[in-house]
């Protein structure tokens, strides 16, 4: 069932459209990212669905209700801010009982409903502090509770993890997936980070310039790009210039592929996008009948991995390659040295005259 529908959003500020058309469904229970670079809208989507900015035009309909005029206190959501925008001269305890105090529940009840919550962010002693006492992971945790404390239908949040260290970050990125399979809200967040969106997402909008480029499962827009900018944006990629053959067949420089793209018309310059894995590199790649051999220019080293620039001549154009470490070593892979390859073309995705 439905948790929230948008229709026909747009939003403009004078001359400048911010959002344009955009149509949008939420099912009950959803952990949606809005992902994008900065100024592509996002935010400002997400602060409309709240209430705190007004849309131009459109329609937003919350389990059934049209909330499309009603101010922020009557939509029944939770937000978390990129800064938390806890109350700094209220405990914990008292900043997660905000809400419930304003809806003149019983102190009983508050009490109760502010320790249930503070368990299960993982607070339980945290209650007497006060916010300076505490972390940036743990406010932020104290913000969310906050968040929750109402039992919103929906829950928002706006970059919650940005300000916490690489570390922190990815620990509670597991902990927030975690916590919202287990209260079970329906959750659309806002980020610029990849690794957040596809990790924690059952959906990702992707959105350029105040529209909605493409929605899907974090592995259909990452494998399945709807868009040039939805592949270029997402991870790394090879935008190889080509000419179609027909029947998905494409040259790039002296080299055939064979895709599974085949709308192109024969002599069309096109653009073949493949991701640095869409690739066979290990010894037997130089049997292959696509068997390409190339001079590695530069390594990226990036961590558990690395990204290595290879220039082959067959292809006429650099492309690059992903190489575990294992492979690494194993391969000898390092900068000057002569590796073999081929590219996988029944991964590639095909857009645009060149």
């Amino acid at each position: 069932m439905e948790a929230l529908r948008l229709e026909s959003i747009g939003k403009t500020f004078g001359s400048f459209t911010a959002l344009s058309n955009i149509n949008l469904t939420v099912e009950r229970g959803e952990f949606v990212c809005f992902l994008g670079p900065s100024g592509c809208g996002k935010t400002t989507l997400l602060r409309i669905i709240a209430g705190l900015e007004q849309q131009s035009s459109g329609t937003i309909i919350q389990n059934g209700r049209d909330v499309s005029q009603l101010p922020p206190a009557a939509r029944d959501y939770g937000i978390v801010f990129q800064s938390y925008a806890l109350f700094p001269n209220l405990t914990v305890a008292d900043n997660v009982a905000y809400g419930l105090v304003n809806r003149r529940k019983g102190k009983a009840e508050i009490k109760a409903r502010v320790a249930e919550l503070l368990a299960l962010v993982g607070l339980p002693d945290a209650g007497p502090k006060y916010p300076s006492q505490c972390s940036g992971g743990q406010q932020q945790r104290v913000a969310l509770a906050r968040a929750l404390a109402t039992s919103p239908s929906l829950l928002l949040l706006d970059e919650p993890l940005s300000a916490l260290d690489a570390k922190v970050r990815e620990r509670l990125r597991g902990e927030l997936r975690s916590l919202q399979r287990k209260v079970g809200v329906t959750t659309i967040m806002v980020t610029h980070d990849q690794e957040e969106a596809l990790s924690l997402a059952d959906r990702v909008v992707v959105m350029n310039q105040g529209v909605i480029d493409q929605v899907g499962t974090p592995l259909e827009v990452y494998e399945q790009a709807a868009t040039p900018f939805v592949a270029d944006f997402l991870g790394r990629i090879n935008a190889l210039d080509a000419e179609c053959l027909g029947a998905g067949r494409y040259r790039v420089g002296q080299v055939e592929l064979q895709t599974a793209a085949n709308s192109a018309a024969a002599g069309r310059r096109v653009k073949l996008y493949l991701r640095p894995e869409d690739r066979h590199v290990e010894r037997d790649a130089a049997h292959s009948s696509q068997a390409l051999r190339g001079r590695v220019q530069r390594i990226d080293f990036l961590g558990t991995f690395c990204l290595a620039e290879v220039h082959a001549e067959a292809l006429g154009q650099p492309v690059t390659l992903y190489y575990s470490l294992n492979q690494l070593r194993d391969l000898s892979i390092r900068e000057g040295a002569q590796v073999s390859f081929s590219l996988r073309g029944e991964r590639a995705r095909v857009f645009g005259a060149v």
